[in-house]
């Protein structure tokens, strides 16, 4: 196990962040475009692609959130390996040509198989456990954080947090252990806290 400075941990940490914003983000850009049917809803469509997907200077868009984590791959591409890095340059490379496309679906589509692809590589050929399980980390807590805040089902948001949970204790980063005590009571309840819950994993580490 190697011995990674905090500027490199943190890095690994915020790729694992944003390659989970990317993934779930154009999860959820997906159902929200099919649900908009008619020529009524056209405009809405192109309005509402550009604006979360397009936008790079919009911190709320994939474009940003992908381009945040090729910013932090390429600078640990010694640590993570080129054959990883590399998945994140395609999911670029399909970010922009999906920007130039009258139907942009498919490429959107392509982003998410090269971030599964790159979650997949990492497993594969990351031989250090600490760097892998740190941007392990990192996919856990954003998507504790995204299914918080998107108001996804008590169940999903309690295995998130039983997964987090598991992760979190097998990394070497010090983290805050009554805020995720407290988060996992939170979840057990019926009607979950959820803005607690995004202020308890954002206090983790």
């Amino acid at each position: 196990m190697s011995v990674l400075s905090i500027e490199n941990s943190y890095r690994l940490l915020w790729l694992g962040r944003y390659s989970e914003r990317v993934y779930t983000g154009l999860r959820s850009f997906a159902e929200k475009f099919d649900s908009m049917t008619g020529a009524s809803d056209s405009e809405s469509k192109r309005d509402f692609t550009k604006n979360y997907c397009f936008d790079k200077d919009n911190p709320e868009s994939i474009h940003y959130s992908l381009l945040r984590a090729y910013d932090n791959a390429i600078v640990l591409r010694d640590e993570i390996g080129s054959d990883t890095f590399s998945y994140i340059q395609l999911a670029l490379y399909e970010m922009k040509k999906a920007e130039s496309s009258a139907a942009p679906l498919l490429q959107l589509q392509k982003i998410i198989d090269n971030i599964v692809a790159f979650w997949g590589m990492a497993d594969d050929r990351i031989e250090d456990e600490n760097i892998r399980g740190i941007i392990k980390l990192g996919k856990r807590i954003e998507r504790v954080d995204l299914y918080a805040r998107m108001n996804m089902s008590n169940e999903d948001l309690r295995r998130e947090v039983r997964r987090l949970s598991y992760r979190i204790a097998r990394t070497g980063l010090t983290y805050d252990k009554d805020a995720l005590a407290e988060m996992n009571i939170l979840v057990g309840a019926n009607n979950i806290n959820r803005s607690e819950v995004v202020r308890l994993v954002e206090s983790l580490i």
